[in-house]
């Protein structure tokens, strides 16, 4: 719960966006925010959050599956295709994404709930450069208005990149319901080595607590033109099937 030039910026973004990869039950946090929520998904349950965000200069496509095994540990293991830039030339690099999140107070309606995650990412450009990049957060959520009007705050650590710098982390963000299958967002998250980013959006449930799809816009903190992006996503969420 990660701006420079166009495509170091969307690669400090993304690994920003590495600490808000976890679920929300039935309720609507998690993808297309960044700041994540202190909710996880149902017991028994999985989803499958992807998206793809376009950049200035670059895409990236993401897959993130997460279950909820045994109650109170949603697990997270996902990938995704980012863009780098060494010496000047442009390419992809893979990523594998392992997270674990629990919560110490569970969400209850005009009430407040907190937990923690930890997690890794690993960027690949071959078997002679694997990049781990580890870090942990508290996340908190606070309900108003009986559900409706949601607000997020995370607080956490990092060790991030070739040459490893540890950092702190953090974000705010709230979520406002237009109707019951409605939701705009906005946010803003960053590091203490970086400026902070921006974004809004909105998410809509094309089948209730089932199947959602999104629409972000954000942007780096001083940047006009080359840190922008817009992203689209679609989130699903199964069942409890392992019971």
């Amino acid at each position: 719960m990660i701006p420079l030039r166009s495509n170091l910026k969307s690669m400090l973004a993304a690994l920003i966006t590495a600490l808000a990869w976890a679920g929300a039950g039935s309720a609507q946090a998690a993808r297309p925010m960044v700041v994540d929520d202190a909710r996880i998904v149902d017991e028994g349950a999985c989803q499958v959050e992807t998206w793809r965000r376009f950049n200035r200069d670059s895409k990236e496509t993401w897959a993130l599956p997460g279950c909820n095994p045994g109650g109170n540990l949603e697990l997270t293991l996902g990938t995704a295709e980012l863009p780098v830039e060494d010496l000047g030339l442009r390419s992809t690099t893979g990523t594998v994404q392992m997270q674990g999140k629990t919560l110490f107070k569970t969400l209850e309606t005009n009430g407040y709930s907190y937990g923690l995650a930890v997690g890794g990412v690993v960027r690949s450009r071959g078997a002679a450069d694997q990049v781990p990049n580890y870090y942990a957060y508290v996340p908190f959520t606070r309900s108003m208005l009986d559900d409706r009007w949601f607000v997020h705050a995370n607080l956490g650590v990092q060790r991030a990149g070739a040459n490893p710098q540890d950092g702190m982390t953090y974000g705010i963000g709230t979520e406002y319901g237009i109707n019951a299958r409605t939701y705009l967002m906005v946010e803003t998250y960053g590091d203490n080595h970086h400026r902070n980013s921006y974004q809004g959006g909105v998410r809509y449930w094309v089948v209730p607590n089932r199947v959602q799809i999104d629409a972000t816009v954000g942007t780096v903190a001083g940047d006009y033109g080359g840190g922008r992006w817009f992203s689209i996503g679609m989130r699903f969420l199964t069942p409890a099937f392992l019971k």
